[in-house]
């Protein structure tokens, strides 16, 4: 199906609405100042969330972030907050992209969307590229993707303008509300064990640690990676979960995505398969390093894996809906009929084990 077209005429007589349209894009990057000459737009990434473009003008090269089409969960894929938050962060220090440009009008290319420098470098899912090629290269990843996150839940709110970006209190509770009113309202089948988790996570909830920016979707596929003369992480991505909360929800959620040898396969894992390979450090590495970076403990850590896994099959289940009602192609969304069912069962096992 066609994604990318010229002019809004071409887009008004498709059934199913492009996610770029060129002509009008080529006029507001004018007007931004953003390269010049005819432009070129392709998907970039394994996101399957908001949409993601390299934007290419001649010598130049930008990327394009926009929601996916609808219908969209309440509240989901608002990247205009995104937008707005990256330029706090960039402002003091975080490794984030700089945004270039913001459009508020739908009407434009059909959805409101963000431009922002892009950054060179390697996004690691299933194989290690070439360039890393140091037998402690893998070793080396891990240990960014925690220090950064230390580096980021460190970060002062106030200081970086945040202070009213999110609700820090009563964040895990939230949290776990929304996301069972999320499966009440997009569930496509009966999924029993995500609504047995549901009771298990407001039954066993911990006392949240202080507040700090929360990633949301902090793992290794959301990471733009340098190899040399180290590797080095080099941008965070995807901010569209961001808030205020508890910092543990970040840690559990990056332990519970990062993949192990004898894990078995799941929408979530296969994302950052690398991981299974030989030099990778365990999830308990994980958990240690950052306790120790950052001073928090983490005793409670599996119920925050446990919420994440949760939340990720809720959030995928709404993904499967729009696949199933022909709105997205996305093959990924096509596993989704047996993979949250895999993503619910693991969570249960996960809250259940002793």
């Amino acid at each position: 199906m066609t994604d990318v077209v010229d002019t809004s005429r071409e887009a008004d007589a498709l059934e199913r609405e492009p996610l770029v349209v060129l002509e009008p894009l080529r006029a507001f990057l004018d007007a931004a100042a953003l390269g010049r000459g005819p432009v070129e737009a392709v998907p970039i990434g394994d996101g399957h969330s908001n949409v993601t473009y390299a934007v290419d003008r001649g010598d130049e090269r930008f990327v394009l972030r926009r929601p996916p089409r609808g219908p969209l969960p309440p509240s989901a894929h608002d990247v205009l907050r995104e937008a707005r938050l990256l330029v706090a962060l960039h402002d003091v220090g975080v490794r984030v992209p700089e945004i270039l440009a913001i459009c508020d009008d739908p009407e434009l290319i059909g959805a409101p969307f963000y431009v922002m420098a892009f950054v060179d470098g390697h996004v690691l899912s299933h194989e290690l590229p070439d360039a890393f090629d140091d037998p402690a290269d893998p070793s080396a990843i891990a240990a960014q993707l925690v220090d950064v996150l230390v580096e980021l839940h460190s970060v002062e709110v106030q200081a970086a303008g945040l202070t009213g970006f999110g609700r820090p209190d009563g964040y895990l509770a939230r949290q776990v509300r929304r996301f069972r009113g999320l499966l009440e309202a997009n569930a496509t089948r009966p999924l029993p064990e995500l609504h047995a988790v549901a009771d298990w996570l407001e039954a066993n909830r911990p006392a949240s640690a202080s507040a700090t920016i929360v990633h949301g979707d902090y793992r290794l596929g959301n990471m733009v990676f340098a190899a040399r003369p180290r590797p080095r992480l080099a941008a965070i991505l995807d901010w569209e979960m961001a808030t205020l909360g508890d910092p543990l929800a970040d840690i559990g959620y990056l332990t519970a995505m990062w993949a192990q040898p004898d894990d078995p396969d799941d929408p979530m894992l296969d994302l950052s398969a690398v991981t299974r390979h030989h030099g990778f450090p365990s999830r308990a590495s994980l958990a240690r390093r950052y306790s120790e970076r950052s001073g928090r403990d983490v005793r409670d850590l599996r119920w925050y894996q446990v919420l994440a896994i949760w939340k990720s099959a809720i959030f995928l289940e709404s993904s499967y809906k729009r696949f199933l009602a022909g709105t997205t192609d996305d093959a990924y969304f096509a596993r989704l009929g047996s993979g949250v069912p895999k993503l619910a069962a693991r969570a249960f096992a996960l809250a259940e084990r002793t």
